[in-house]
């Protein structure tokens, strides 16, 4: 796919020229891998690469552009990670940005590995083991189409460090569940995700 056409299909998500040449190249390179690895196993049921672009690119970017412009966010959690979404993307949006990828699936957990060395990122650590047996505190945890949502909400509050911030890409239906989950959080509104009917980004900061 061409830079031009995927600037332009981010452009709802984001300025497309906030992207660097380089940035683009990365996002081309991780979809060609994503759709090589995807014919063997199932990454995404997602399987045009345009809509992979505006699906997990548009939606991952869109989250960064939100949470990653404090420079506080020095460290970043990303549980379930799957086929990367939104880790991969934020750390392409913020090179200097710590990453730790969890994922349980450890087939998935070798395709993250292998994306990790094919865009040649540093500071990106790929955990193929359960969330909740994990030590490492982030600034910044991120969770986007987990299963068992209820149970994987209170995970992440305890991986997330004091005054840190908890960023969930969900449906509109599960805003509410996830303030009642943890009530101890100071809520956003939440923001929707554009080219989407209900999907939002909340964000819950601890106190």
């Amino acid at each position: 796919m061409t830079e031009p056409r995927i600037r332009e299909l981010l452009s709802s998500f984001l300025d497309p020229a906030s992207l660097s040449t380089k940035q683009i190249e990365l996002v081309s390179a991780y979809l060609d891998l994503l759709l090589k690895w995807n014919s063997k196993m199932n990454l995404t049921a997602v399987r045009e690469p345009e809509e992979i672009v505006t699906r997990h690119f548009g939606e991952s970017f869109f989250a960064a552009r939100q949470l990653l412009s404090n420079p506080d966010s020095a460290a970043a959690i990303d549980i379930g990670s799957g086929a990367g979404f939104p880790g991969i993307p934020m750390k392409i949006w913020s090179p200097t940005l710590d990453l730790t990828l969890i994922e349980a699936n450890q087939k998935k957990a070798v395709f993250l590995r292998e994306v990790v060395r094919t865009l040649g990122l540093t500071k990106v650590s790929v955990l193929a083991q359960r969330a909740e047996d994990v030590q490492a505190r982030a600034d910044l945890v991120s969770l986007r189409a987990v299963e068992r949502f209820e149970h994987a909400l209170p995970v992440a509050r305890q991986l997330l460090k004091p005054r840190g911030r908890i960023a969930l890409l969900i449906g509109s239906a599960q805003v509410e569940t996830a303030k009642s989950l943890l009530p101890d959080l100071r809520w956003d509104e939440s923001v929707p995700i554009p080219l989407s009917r209900s999907r939002v980004l909340l964000v819950g900061h601890a106190k």
